[in-house]
């Protein structure tokens, strides 16, 4: 089982650079995306069904804004849209697929880089979320959480941690409440169970040459149950084409639902 999470930062600029052009040749079975940028009337022809996928997307209520969505293979057994909070499903930020015993999640923590506002909001997401994280782990079944947290977790996991400690996305009590997820409710952080290496990014600021130095951030995660973490076999990140200013993460399981 391959899957796929990218943050487009904009679903129809993802599709003019490629996007899903490279989509079939992965052959991956479910590809989960976030930042959509788009509401459903916009979403047609390719970007809704690429070839041999159907899609499903939870879009803002504000234009332009936020959305995640799922492409999968195979038919889901249910789609569930949202958290059940008004707050968070007004930004679209949550999409779970169930198959058999497995949900995948599409998920979109806000940013708060903005302003005092969106990490007021950022903060209240991690605090009303959390609940439904600890019914997730604990329901009995296999849970995979894919999708842009906005949290680098560990000083490896972004290049300049040094000057970062007060800034949103490393900030002690994201990176703490990232901890609790980990330690507390024993959901695992894939990608690094299988990578322990430094210099391993997901998202890359368009300012200065943070790209083609490599000064990035490891905010897009798979969080998985520990039953199908253990069976994750390899792990990688796509950086030889660019859709985003994210990179897809792409994690293999020995598993099928």
């Amino acid at each position: 089982m391959r899957i796929v999470t990218l943050n487009l930062n904009g679903l129809r600029s993802a599709t003019s650079k490629g996007f899903f052009d490279w989509l079939p040749r992965q052959e991956a079975d479910v590809i989960c995306v976030q930042e959509l940028k788009a509401q459903q009337g916009d979403i047609h022809g390719i970007m809704r069904a690429p070839n041999g996928y159907t899609g499903y997307f939870h879009c803002a209520e504000k234009k332009g804004y936020s959305g995640v969505g799922l492409y999968t293979r195979r038919s889901p057994d249910q789609i569930m849209e949202g958290t059940g909070i008004p707050e968070i499903d007004a930004e679209g930020r949550y999409l779970r697929a169930d198959f058999g015993n497995l949900s995948i999640i599409s998920l979109y923590l806000p940013s708060g880089s903005s302003g005092e506002h969106r990490q007021a909001a950022k903060f209240f997401f991690m605090e009303h979320f959390f609940p439904l994280l600890q019914s997730l782990a604990g329901c009995g079944r296999e849970v995979l959480l894919c999708g842009d947290w906005n949290i680098a977790h560990k000083e490896i996991d972004l290049k300049n941690w040094r000057s970062n400690q007060k800034n949103s996305g490393f900030l002690p009590e994201e990176r703490a409440w990232l901890s609790t997820v980990f330690d507390e409710l024993k959901l695992v952080d894939v990608f690094r169970k299988i990578n322990p290496a430094p210099d391993q990014y997901t998202w890359w600021s368009n300012r200065g040459q943070a790209w083609a130095k490599n000064v990035g951030w490891r905010i897009d995660y798979q969080i998985a149950t520990p039953g199908l973490a253990g069976k994750a076999t390899v792990a990688s990140i796509y950086k030889d084409e660019r859709f985003s200013d994210h990179a897809p993460l792409i994690i293999d399981y020995d598993f099928n639902p």
